[in-house]
């Protein structure tokens, strides 16, 4: 699963953008008052006005083995979120490492190194380095209603997890992160999980898909 193209949204248009074009160096690709575009490798990042917008989880794809590299560059810039005092966090069972931080939204986002997924071309990291956007988070109140249409409909697979707290769906070139949030906050800050609407194009089986969920409802087709 490829992820080419995320819209959330955002209260926060105007400081999301100083943030993601001043502080961390993204391309933005184009913006106005009330929407920007930035480009992640492979992907867009789409920021929509929404005045009852809330947080999200969303995590970048960075080259392997470069979480040291991305880390000492965060650190320059934003807070680093630890788990417990870990500020690069091992998810052995993932063959991956990463590392959290807000954005000025309070999304929780995150810079996941993936092994043998994407070799460096450059031993220096900052945000033209990033690779895509690796994952997105579904906050759903049935796990297995939302799997069972996501296999149905674009033949994705259960990637880790269960159906009760969290599954991951997909692979590892992309996910969607559903969580129940009666039962389960975000890792690795233990915020509260919201259900927040978003708009997804992916590839997948060499076929392209165009995926939008609100209200915990999910609306998948081919494209």
């Amino acid at each position: 699963m490829r992820i080419t193209r995320l819209t959330i949204f955002s209260s926060n248009i105007k400081d999301q953008l100083e943030f993601y074009r001043d502080e961390l160096g993204f391309e933005i690709l184009n913006y106005s008052e009330n929407s920007f575009e930035l480009k992640a490798g492979y992907s867009v990042l789409r920021f929509e006005h929404k005045e009852e917008a809330t947080p999200y989880h969303i995590a970048f794809h960075i080259p392997d083995r470069q979480e040291n590299e991305a880390l000492e560059w965060l650190e320059r810039i934003v807070p680093i979120l630890k788990f417990n005092e870990d500020k690069i966090i091992d998810f052995p069972n993932w063959q991956a490492k990463s590392v959290y931080f807000y954005d000025h939204d309070k999304n929780i986002m995150e810079l996941i190194s993936r092994r043998e997924f994407s070799k460096p071309d450059s031993a220096i990291f900052n945000s033209s380095n990033i690779v895509g956007l690796a994952e997105i988070g579904l906050v759903t109140k049935d796990i297995k209603e939302k799997f069972e249409k996501l296999k149905l409909e674009s033949e994705l697979s259960r990637f880790d997890g269960d159906f009760d707290r969290f599954c991951a769906i997909g692979e590892d070139s992309g996910l969607i992160i559903t969580i129940e949030n009666s039962k389960k906050n975000w890792f690795p800050t233990n915020d509260k999980a919201f259900s927040s609407d978003f708009q997804l194009e992916f590839e997948h089986n060499s076929k392209k898909y165009q995926l939008e969920f609100s209200e915990d409802k999910l609306k998948i087709s081919e494209i």
